[in-house]
């Protein structure tokens, strides 16, 4: 199925959760090498969740933080948002204005199950899984004829409508499922005349058909279809919308040409298109930009199953990505042939081994080469232990070769790598530089000359799965990421105007390393608990150097002396938090057709700016306090065919404006389903 691998209606539905996303073929959750888990679709439907973002932060390791246009990515294992690769159904998304892809585009009222593999995974998808893989897996047609109709009312006029309609007979089957949410916004901020959120409407349409050619050809149509509509207003004086449409097509044909051996065709294409228009008080058109990106790839994939016990799988394809979008300098284009191969296979009876590798062709930025190998080896009935080791790689992205932007208020100007060359020659042509910076010109610009590098991880896991008793199961994960070339941006010129010109550039290693427990406890058929959490360490290598050397002062406010650091006053990377914790209690009352649940998170305190001037994150900082979320969640079975929920996500009503925009305080709502 996808992952990319179809999951087929005849696995057993008595078996262990079955994951596709870590191999790209069908492997049971308990058994797997590699750190991953799966959310299943009873969980996400019990805790009455609308949008991938609330899924996601309950689950022990990841957090959804915002960016400065108010999207959520989501940071895993200590990795910023643009490391980690979104798929639906095994193929990617793309519309990564500032390098965060917003989980709030996606709604899952038709999601079958949530995985998450964690640790670079560029051996099998290539650039973006470097910090891991979140793949959504779709509902597909099923035997018969069935479908869904809901509704969920909230805080803040927050309005969800949903619905499916399932039918498959003999070889045909198609499902179909659309979602419309919107909301007022929100404002944490009501001293001021801007809003933190702004109202919005967005509506989601999926449509899958399947078709059985024979008993051995198979295919697969899936397409979706986004469209959002979003109030905007940045100043007092400036008001206007965003809007994105965003649509994605999958054409997939498997075919078995023998027990052993099968292979499939997949083609996939999507263009994510995002406009914002600003006006004047007097409706005059204050500025428009627009970002418009086409993605597409045809890939050619092979199964050779030569026993229970050993299996191979390859497959070749092409990526072709384009760019349209304001500020650039040119219209980009990316082309990527590429190749993959893996081994998946049990010489012991007790020992998996896994080893694969990719290889990226590019005709921009060097080529890579990614391998990945992983072993679960069984000691007793009880414990295994497992570990992995892979490379990871993130391409620059178009903003980082090809931005060209002045901001027209302050003055500055942003180019991306491939643009330093004639765009600041440009500058000065014009008379916009220093003297200072017009003398240096050649020295500066030579040092563009060679390729931005993609920024790159070795990635490195080592737990143990446990289950001392029955209902009882621990994981625990020992992980440390090495990035190498990290991408940042920095000073290059200095403009007449007492502005500076920034570019990007390879300056950077950076690692996270930390633990993570995850337990679970199905006490009975009605009650589970479970609990989660991951100490992270995420640093610099370059400042470890400075604290280091006593390199590092601070002063305690602007009219004290400054001091100098020790090595342990480190704190480490922005907007990391040294500890997240989760805890769920799940509880059924089947006499009652009633189930209820109650959730908490837990974030430690993170630092977002450095506020003593040394450009480093210390103990001696300004932090954002550690804060806790609580949500409950009741739903009850009314009569055969309904049932109704209410909840409150944020019980304890946390919120703190001046840092983190997407809490909005306690949500309450109420829902009502109808099946048939």
């Amino acid at each position: 199925m996808h992952g990319q691998e179809l999951l087929s209606d005849s696995i057993p539905t008595d078996l262990e959760e079955v994951i596709i996303s870590a191999t790209r073929t069908e492997r049971q959750l308990s058994s797997l090498p590699l750190p991953a888990s799966i959310v299943s679709k009873k969980e996400i439907q019990q805790i009455n969740s609308v949008r991938l973002a609330e899924v996601i932060n309950e689950q022990t390791g990841l957090i959804t933080v915002p960016d400065f246009g108010g999207g959520e990515g989501v940071q895993l294992q200590g990795l910023d948002s643009q490391y980690s690769l979104i798929l639906v159904d095994g193929v990617p998304l793309v519309g990564r204005s500032a390098g965060t892809l917003d989980l709030n585009r996606l709604a899952v009222g038709n999601i079958k199950q949530l995985e998450i593999v964690k640790g670079a995974s560029s051996s099998l998808y290539g650039s973006e899984a470097l910090g891991g893989v979140i793949n959504i897996i779709t509902e597909q047609p099923k035997e018969g004829f069935r479908g869904q109709v809901g509704h969920r009312s909230g805080t803040f006029n927050s309005q969800d409508f949903n619905a499916s309609v399932n039918y498959k007979k003999n070889r045909f089957g198609i499902n179909a499922f659309v979602n419309r949410f919107s909301s007022d916004g929100y404002d944490l901020t009501p001293d001021t005349e801007t809003r933190t959120v702004d109202a919005f409407s967005n509506c989601t349409f999926n449509l899958q058909t399947t078709y059985d050619i024979t008993d051995k050809t198979k295919a697969l149509l899936s397409g979706r279809f986004y469209t959002q509509d979003q109030d905007s207003r940045p100043t007092v004086d400036l008001s206007g919308e965003n809007v994105i449409n965003e649509w994605n097509a999958l054409l997939k044909v498997d075919h078995e040409f023998t027990e052993k051996w099968s292979a499939y065709l997949e083609f996939y294409t999507t263009q994510y298109v995002a406009e914002q228009t600003l006006n004047n008080p007097d409706g005059s058109q204050f500025s428009f930009s627009d970002f418009d990106q086409r993605f597409l790839r045809p890939e050619i994939r092979s199964t050779y199953k030569i026993n229970d016990d050993h299996q191979f799988i390859g497959g070749i394809g092409l990526t072709n990505e384009t760019l349209d979008r304001t500020d650039f300098f040119e219209k980009p284009e990316f082309n990527a042939p590429y190749v993959y191969a893996q081994y998946d296979g049990h010489p012991l009876e007790k020992l998996n081994v896994i080893v694969g590798f990719r290889y990226d062709d590019h005709n921009v930025y060097a080529s890579q080469f990614s391998p990945k190998a992983a072993v679960r080896y069984e000691l007793f009935n009880w414990v295994a232990v497992k570990g992995s080791v892979g490379y990871g790689f993130k391409a620059p992205d178009f903003r980082q070769l090809y931005f060209d932007f002045t901001n027209s208020t302050v003055g500055y100007t942003v180019l991306g790598y491939n643009a330093v060359p004639t765009q600041l020659q440009l500058l000065a042509d014009r008379g916009e530089l220093t003297d200072e910076t017009v003398s240096n010109l050649p020295n500066i610009i030579a040092q563009f000359n060679d390729a931005l590098k993609p920024e790159s991880s070795v990635a490195y896991n080592f737990g143990f799965d446990f289950k001392p008793i029955r209902g009882v199961k621990l994981n625990v994960n020992v992980f440390r990421n090495n990035i190498e070339n990290l991408i940042d941006t920095q000073v290059i010129a200095r403009k007449t105007n007492g502005q500076n010109v920034f570019s990007y550039r390879n300056q950077a290693e950076v690692y996270t390393q930390g633990v993570e427990f995850d337990a679970r406890w199905k006490i009975n058929n009605r009650l589970t608990i479970s609990g989660g959490y991951q100490l992270l360490y995420a640093k610099d290598r370059e400042a470890e150097e400075a604290f280091e050397n006593g390199e590092v002062f601070a002063r305690l406010s602007t009219t004290s002396p400054s001091f100098q650091l020790e090595e342990d006053d480190y704190f480490g990377l922005f907007n990391r938090s040294r500890h997240l914790a989760n805890f769920k209690v799940f509880y059924e009352i089947p006499k009652w057709r009633l189930n209820t649940n109650l959730r908490t998170t837990y974030r430690s305190k993170f630092g977002l700016f450095d506020t003593n001037g040394n450009t480093y994150l210390d103990q001696f900082d300004e932090f954002v306090e550690g804060y806790a979320t609580v949500d409950l969640a009741i739903n009850k079975k009314v009569l055969n065919n309904f049932e109704v929920g209410v909840g409150a996500d944020n019980i304890l009503n946390f919120t703190d404006e001046q840092n983190i925009s997407n809490i909005a305080g306690s949500l309450f709502y109420g829902r009502i389903n109808f099946n048939f």
